[in-house]
């Protein structure tokens, strides 16, 4: 099979797709920063728009948070592909890390440009390249960019929901891994706040009546530490302690924690939870102590299920097809909108973005000619949904 030329010369591209991501990572586009949520969104209309027949329009998700941006093409066509990515990233406008440098002739430094600003340049070279195949009219697409994904997607969750029910299959343009495997699964994500109350009390009372509810609130915490050691698959990290008042001599009648808890499948959910309240429960047995969890899952996990198998052997072809060395894929422990599509019954292939490194760091990289040859991937896979080559169903 021969293959569309603008896809094979997606590679000769690349100075030209780095130009952008080096502008759009610029922006600073922090989570919490509006400003720059609304230019980075302006950005992005402007790039998808030149897409001939491309309808871009913007999607209010409240007064207090960006708009997202969505793009569809022919949403009447009988097969349709989703794209989903965002464009906040975890620099807040007041952090050091704001402008790109190469760190040699490959790789580029510089806040976003992995997650996700490479994978959006990505995304947007893969559907130019596929619209310029002669078959591209046979399928229709949707891209939907998000604001908040770093921050959870609370606002976005109902979008992307919506969104699932008009597609048959996803693709998610998170980075690659470093050494260029995509993501079969991802433990689900959530955050517990524990909030200790004792009784207040002067430090020097013999005997001390006073109910200290930092220690309490500690031992809670070390046997909450231990958990992962009970159930695999469990992840569980405390942190942003907070508590007693600025006089030590005051026995402390407030403590409170947040945990990050994450887990491998949907079956983990409620025996981590069950564990958690009954170490509250031997706190609150002790009298003049009340300790309480709040909060949940915002992300339940990703699992593999058959059509993704299906849908990565697929991908796999394509890369092969364009030369691209082999890859695999791998559990990831951190959460994305993969995790919101999969909970909607979506399918999907997630981390289909360019290699990238040290994501929210300083030192986060990208494999800048990985932008290109990840494009390349995307627009054969649709390309071949296009002519049939091969099924997206679920």
């Amino acid at each position: 099979m021969t293959l569309p030329s603008s896809i094979i010369r997606l590679p000769e591209r690349t100075a030209e797709l780095a130009a952008l991501l080096i502008a759009w990572s610029e922006i600073n586009s922090g989570s919490g920063h509006r400003a720059g949520l609304d230019r980075m969104r302006d950005a992005l209309r402007a790039a998808f728009s030149r897409i001939p027949g491309a309808q871009v329009a913007d999607v209010t998700l409240g007064n207090d948070i960006a708009p997202a941006l969505q793009i569809a093409m022919r949403p009447s066509a009988p097969t349709q592909i989703l794209l989903s990515g965002h464009f906040d990233t975890v620099y807040p406008p007041d952090d050091p890390f704001q402008h790109c440098r190469w760190i040699d002739a490959i790789r580029l430094n510089g806040p976003g440009v992995a997650d996700m600003k490479g994978g959006l340049v990505a995304l947007l070279a893969a559907l130019q390249a596929f619209e310029d195949t002669e078959h591209g009219g046979n399928l229709g697409w949707e891209v939907l960019l998000t604001p908040d994904e770093e921050t959870g997607s609370r606002a976005s969750a109902p979008l992307l929901a919506d969104a699932a029910r008009r597609a048959q299959f996803a693709l998610v343009f998170e980075p690659a891994r470093p050494n260029g495997d995509i993501v079969h699964s991802r433990k689900g994500t959530g955050t517990l706040v524990a909030t200790c109350r004792g009784r207040a009390a002067h430090a020097a009372k013999v005997p001390n009546d006073g109910r200290n509810a930092i220690v309490a609130l500690a031992e809670f915490l070390l046997g909450a530490s231990r958990v992962p050691e009970e159930m695999p698959g469990v992840l569980l990290n405390v942190g942003n302690i907070r508590g007693g008042s600025p006089a030590t001599n005051v026995v402390p009648d407030f403590a409170e924690a947040e945990i990050d808890l994450r887990i491998t499948t949907v079956a983990d959910r409620e025996p981590l939870l069950a564990r958690l309240e009954a170490l509250a429960a031997t706190i609150n047995s002790r009298d003049g102590f009340k300790l309480e969890l709040a909060g949940g899952f915002n992300r339940p996990p990703k699992e593999c299920h058959p059509a993704e198998e299906k849908a990565f052997a697929e991908w796999q072809r394509a890369a092969g097809d364009i030369g691209v060395a082999p890859f695999s894929w791998v559990h990831a422990g951190g959460g994305s909108d993969g995790n919101l599509l999969s909970a909607a019954g979506l399918p999907n292939l997630d981390g289909v973005g360019p290699v990238g490194d040290h994501l929210h760091s300083g030192r986060e990289i990208v494999d800048v000619p990985s932008i290109a040859s990840r494009a390349q991937i995307a627009a054969l896979w649709l390309y071949r949904k296009a002519i049939g080559d091969a099924s997206p169903g679920r």
